[in-house]
């Protein structure tokens, strides 16, 4: 595996370095464990690295931030720590451990413990496997329970049979990983996968948690497929009781994926478009508001996300029904679409099987999102007027004017303006 790692881009190879220097100031063996690895021996990119100390993790933690000035965050508890770079970069670190599980689907108890029982404590046997980054070892995998083995027979398998009771949201990382890497889940895992949704396992997990797993499902590259197969072999009670798969929601997923390309395609964006939200009101879109409403508030989202989910449930099938009618102008579009999130727009045109409706969504979204005016409140003092509330409705009748193809330059918009404020100072 050093060929593995000199492969590694350059800055990723000094993050390593830097772990493998503190290591051996400190006198203790440290290794790169879990998806990292995996993807390592897949040749899939993956640059969030984790790794496992045979020793003191959180005090290899604070000299590792030390050393890279870095900012530390510690959980005791766990005995874990996050160091973040800058840019997104973050490497997680954390003492070698054992858990026990007080409860099905409750967090563990977490003491110390050896690397063999750090890598019988997680998932699945594909990530269950190790690099060290130390000493004469260096470069070679710790490879215990045939990890390896499964990645080429494209196999997913739990590394001891209470697995999915003990955590049931490896129900839901199964799923992901079996869409993602298109694999498939031995046959005993999956029975035993089966066999923890028909005692109702996933109901008893935390529902942040379950949040969680959810919105890293959504933000996978094809979420549909994933929502499909979790509608196969899990049903979505763990959400809502009355949640249920339908062709419609199928479809309507499927809708999404493809407006959400068109979008990243052809929308010059000002902000990262949150596509999970997207995929879950699709999701949960057909429930009745007060489910909807339950859901995020047992799910504890931000005042944000619900306010977007909520919106979707409220506002589209208004919106929808303005924008259907022939008479209205680009300015009344405007006017129903620019108080919305990019997240409820997108779920709006997948949603709508009337191509005029879609039309002026796009037209929105490539044109009148940007379209600026020239004139400015400026422009209004220097008429003679006095600043007021009255500034911002003549600048919105000079876009809409605009909107409409009524003026087309500054001229027109300076002469626009300058009538409306005349008016105003009779």
């Amino acid at each position: 595996m050093k060929t593995y790692i000199e492969k590694l881009p350059p800055d990723v190879r000094a993050l390593i370095e830097t772990a493998r220097v503190v290591a051996q100031e400190r006198g203790c063996t440290a290794y790169l464990v879990g998806g990292f690895v995996r993807d390592l021996i897949l040749g899939v990119k993956n640059f969030d690295l984790d790794i496992v100390v045979e020793g003191d993790g959180i005090a290899f933690a604070s000299d590792y931030a030390r050393r890279l000035q870095g900012k530390l965050v510690t959980h005791h508890r766990f005995g874990t720590a996050t160091v973040s770079l800058g840019h997104h970069v973050k490497v997680d670190i954390a003492s070698a451990r054992k858990e026990v599980y007080p409860q099905p689907g409750h967090l563990p108890v977490v003491e110390a413990g050896t690397l063999r029982d750090d890598l019988y404590r997680r998932d699945f046997t594909i990530n269950a496997m190790a690099l060290q980054i130390t000493g004469s070892g260096y470069g070679r995998v710790i490879d215990l329970f045939g990890g390896r083995k499964d990645l080429a027979a494209k196999k997913l398998r739990i590394l001891h049979p209470v697995s999915f009771i003990d955590d049931p949201t490896r129900i839901l990382r199964g799923i992901r990983f079996e869409q993602r890497f298109d694999f498939s889940f031995e046959r005993n895992t999956l029975r035993l996968l089966k066999a923890a949704v028909a005692e109702s396992m996933l109901e008893r997990v935390e529902p942040q948690r379950l949040r969680d797993e959810l919105i890293l499902l959504l933000k996978e590259q094809r979420p549909a497929k994933i929502i499909r197969r979790i509608s196969a072999v899990a049903g979505f009670s763990f959400i809502n009781p009355k949640l249920r798969s339908s062709p419609r929601m199928i479809r309507t997923l499927a809708a999404i994926e493809r407006r959400v390309a068109w979008f990243k395609q052809h929308i010059k964006n000002p902000r990262q478009l949150e596509t999970w939200l997207i995929f879950f009101m699709g999701l949960v879109g057909y429930l009745p508001l007060s489910e909807v409403h339950a859901i995020c508030r047992r799910f504890v989202f931000r005042k944000g996300e619900e306010k977007r989910i909520v919106s979707c449930v409220e506002s589209c099938s208004r919106a929808v029904a303005v924008l259907k009618k022939r008479s209205l102008r680009p300015s009344e579009a405007f006017r129903v679409l620019e108080p919305l999130s990019y997240e409820v727009i997108i779920i709006m045109l997948a949603l709508t099987g009337s191509s005029l409706v879609a039309m002026r969504i796009k037209e929105f979204l490539n044109v009148s999102i940007g379209t600026k005016l020239y004139v400015s409140g400026h422009d209004l003092s220097a008429c003679g007027l006095k600043p007021g509330p009255h500034y911002q409705r003549i600048l919105r009748a000079v876009l809409n004017a605009k909107l409409d193809g009524k003026v087309k330059d500054i001229s027109e918009e300076l002469r626009l303006a300058r009538t409306i404020a005349a008016r105003s100072l009779r």
